[in-house]
């Protein structure tokens, strides 16, 4: 499918929206990423990445590290102040709040889909 224009980009597993997405691909926003926030609505898509950290943030997220075809091959919970592991299969990273992808129903092999 081809990528995502315009303002408003979505999360989407099995043709179901799981969440809107902010995408951040520069390497300005990807060092920024969710920094300083209080929590996040949705989801926050770092391309291109394959570790992230929590230093200096206020809540805990879940981490999904994506293949290339944005299938999940690794899933982890970090809480604030914690260096992630590189997960070196992942071309990039999905953040969301913490229990977001057990609620959403996702897991690692899930192939995701940016609309």
């Amino acid at each position: 499918m081809a990528e995502p224009s315009g303002a408003t980009s979505w999360l989407v597993h099995d043709d179901r929206v799981l969440a809107t997405l902010e995408i951040a691909e520069t390497r300005r926003a990807r060092s920024r990423g969710l920094l300083g926030r209080d929590g996040i609505e949705g989801a926050m898509l770092l391309r291109p990445a394959r570790s992230v950290h929590t230093f200096g943030m206020r809540f805990p997220i879940d981490v999904a590290h994506l293949d290339a075809d944005l299938r999940i091959v690794h899933l982890c919970t970090m809480a604030p102040n914690r260096l992630g592991r590189p997960v070196w299969r992942a071309r990039a990273v999905i953040e969301c709040e913490a229990g977001a992808f057990a609620a959403w129903g996702v897991g690692v092999g899930d192939q995701l889909e940016l609309r």
